[in-house]
């Protein structure tokens, strides 16, 4: 049935749809156990009920998300020795003990930690399973640290040798190849991304419950929180991927042409296409809708800089215009959906109507998803911007697969497509589900044993509440 495809193009889909389903689960974890730390640490500080009965409720979505997320990671892993044994064995020397120091460090950390933060609540003291939760925010962040190092290598390959059998074989300096040009730029980028997820999945959960019962103590504190990230931390995201365009335009210029829809070199000052239709035949965006000088104003900070165009590039070293050209402005136009949530959010707070305008609950209740599809959008890219190589301008993607014939790629291909959609179209299902149920008032006791003696820390059982907790 698949005789008369390209097995190398079946690799590609094969390893875009398991990565894709894979990048939801790490993007919401980062965020989330960050999240149940700070939740655990206003428990601690208040002493207040609501806060210790969200964090069990948290918890329990952090458990499926924090599962699924490590079997979808285990598959890309077997893809690399069958789909991409070429590119494993040219690579291994460089990007194999940047893997392996994920698993020592990242996830030994988080097995450690993760079952006392899950199961010891009342076999352990206060401190101790808070300092656990700590751990496992600690080694989310340390893991995303090592795969970015990796990834980021591969856009901006340096501290290399190739040796006699064509491998990429470390120059000496690990740190030029941990620390190599682009990761500062995308570690920055990616973990805010992952934040902003978090925030906003909470942000939609409580809009469902405020939009149930507008009085819902524990729903206000989630859209409260929600809301201060939304208005805080987009904006420091926006600047983040201003920094990170400008990176992305000295060391891959390709790509950001193909961003742009530059088809053309601009002397003096390129224009800003917002909208168009790319047509890569023509070496044209047709339909454009665009600012005059707009873009060399953003991406070199002067109206008149000349900025050149994909004109300069060989043809069979282009990226996919048109799916670059898109996902970033899918990426970008949710950006700015996020910030107008959060200044929205910001007037209502100030008028004193946060709890109170259900159009912006419903805003929020749309925006829930909103972080999902900006990290796949943003993931799409960075990786289809790099194309047609695995390893930037050295190893290309098609001298990169295993050879493997097509019907092989596309049997797999087919069966993850069934097995991903059953086994992880359930795990979704359950954590709307455990959403949709919402958070149960006093549903566990409060960890056993010593207190941490710290400064306000409330020991024993919750103090009375507020009427209004946020």
């Amino acid at each position: 049935m698949f005789a008369a495809f390209d097995p190398i193009v079946l690799a590609r889909i094969q390893f875009a749809f398991t990565v894709s389903f894979h990048f939801f689960f790490p993007a919401f974890s980062i965020g989330l156990a960050s999240y149940l730390f700070v939740l655990e640490a206003l428990w601690l500080r208040t002493g207040r009920q609501e806060f210790l009965d969200l964090f069990r409720f948290w918890v329990k979505i952090f458990a499926v998300v924090f599962a699924m997320g490590v079997v979808s990671g285990i598959v890309l892993s077997y893809q690399f020795g069958t789909n991409w044994s070429v590119f494993s064995d040219r690579t291994g020397p460089v990007l194999g003990p940047l893997m392996a120091y994920e698993v020592l460090t990242a996830f030994f950390l988080e097995a450690g930690f993760l079952g006392v933060m899950l199961f010891g609540t009342e076999k352990v003291g206060r401190g101790l399973h808070f300092a656990a939760t700590g751990m496992v925010a600690l080694g989310t962040f340390i893991s995303a640290f090592w795969i970015l190092a990796a990834n980021s290598w591969m856009h901006t390959p340096v501290g290399y040798v190739i040796n006699a059998q064509g491998q990429f074989v470390p120059a000496g300096d690990w740190l030029a190849i941990i620390f190599n040009p682009s990761f500062p730029y995308r570690l920055v980028h990616t973990v805010i991304a992952a934040y902003l997820t978090t925030a906003f999945a909470v942000g939609g959960a409580a809009a469902w419950h405020l939009l149930r019962d507008r009085d819902n103590a524990r729903a206000r504190i989630m859209f409260s929180m929600a809301m201060w990230m939304a208005a805080l931390i987009t904006p420091v995201q926006i600047l983040a991927g201003d920094a990170h365009g400008i990176n992305t335009l000295a060391h891959q210029p390709q790509k950001v042409m193909a961003m742009e829809g530059h088809f053309e070199s601009h002397p003096h000052g390129a224009p800003l296409i917002l909208f168009g239709i790319p047509n890569q035949a023509e070496k044209r965006v047709d339909y454009a809708v665009s600012i005059p000088k707009a873009s060399s104003l953003i991406l070199k900070h002067d109206s008149n800089a000349p900025l050149a165009g994909l004109d300069t590039i060989p043809d069979d070293q282009e990226p996919p215009v048109a799916i670059v050209f898109w996902s970033f402005r899918i990426m970008v136009g949710i950006g700015m959906l996020m910030l107008a949530l959060g200044l929205w959010s910001l007037v209502a707070r100030w008028r004193g109507k946060l709890y109170e305008w259900r159009l912006l609950h419903r805003f929020a209740l749309l925006m829930g998803p909103a972080g999902f599809v900006a990290v796949l959008a943003g993931w799409v890219t960075t990786e289809s911007g790099r194309q047609p190589y695995t390893v930037y301008g050295l190893l290309r993607t098609t001298d990169s697969a295993s050879p493997l014939a097509a019907p092989a790629v596309g049997t797999s291909l087919v069966a993850f497509v069934i097995v991903y959609f059953f086994v992880f179209g359930f795990g979704t299902w359950y954590i709307l589900r455990l959403i949709a149920k919402g958070v149960q008032v006093g549903e566990s006791d409060p960890p056993q044993g010593e207190p941490v003696r710290t400064a306000g820390v409330v020991p024993g059982p919750a103090q009375p509440q507020r009427k209004d907790p946020a």
